[in-house]
């Protein structure tokens, strides 16, 4: 399980810088230079992320959906009963984000932005940012939620990362916020200079 986290804290770490170049870029000129690493790491991000949901498919849900969803065989039942309640959903959540990011990896390219055209690539890859907040939210699921009362074994230590995972989604909150104020302060400036 240790293996399966770490492997989905560097995919999330990768995603979280690529989420964070570009409302950065905007805010401060010298970050300009780190847009040209927003690909690489946006690609590297989704290999780790598909790495980490092979990794929980084979290891822990066993390639069963029922699993996957949060369903266990209960012998005192006789029948399969959800144990773990949201767990299926933020496994769907982080399924959803995986996809999109595989979406956003094979067409990253100057290939597919020649044949998406500028605009719909961009349009395109603006799903990096649909990627980052459900992701966030599979992953504030697991370090907040699961390991409650309802989990019916023994409930480890809370994770040393959930706060500073807050921190990290506050970050990109921020940059993403204070860049648009900066857009739209631009663009009501030009618009009053040329009146």
């Amino acid at each position: 399980m240790r293996f399966w986290k770490a492997v989905g804290d560097a995919a999330y770490g990768l995603l979280w810088a690529t989420a964070l170049i570009g409302p950065l870029a905007k805010l401060w000129q010298p970050a300009k230079k780190l847009l040209v690493w927003r690909r690489q790491l946006g690609i590297w991000s989704a290999i780790f992320a598909t790495f980490h949901a092979l990794l929980i498919l084979d290891g822990w849900a066993e390639w069963s959906v029922a699993r996957f969803l949060g369903h266990e065989f209960v012998p005192q039942l006789g029948r399969l009963a959800r144990m773990e309640p949201g767990f299926g959903l933020s496994n769907i959540l982080g399924l959803s984000a995986l996809l999109v990011a595989l979406v956003l990896a094979a067409t990253s390219s100057d290939r597919a932005l020649r044949a998406l055209s500028p605009r719909g690539w961009k349009f395109l890859h603006n799903g990096a940012y649909f990627v980052f907040y459900v992701a966030s939210i599979h992953s504030l699921y697991f370090l907040f939620i699961h390991y409650t009362l309802s989990f019916h074994k023994r409930i480890p230590e809370p994770d040393w990362f959930r706060f500073w995972m807050l921190a990290l989604v506050g970050v990109v909150v921020t940059a993403q916020v204070a860049s648009f104020v900066k857009t739209v302060q631009n663009f009501r400036s030009e618009a009053t200079s040329r009146a």
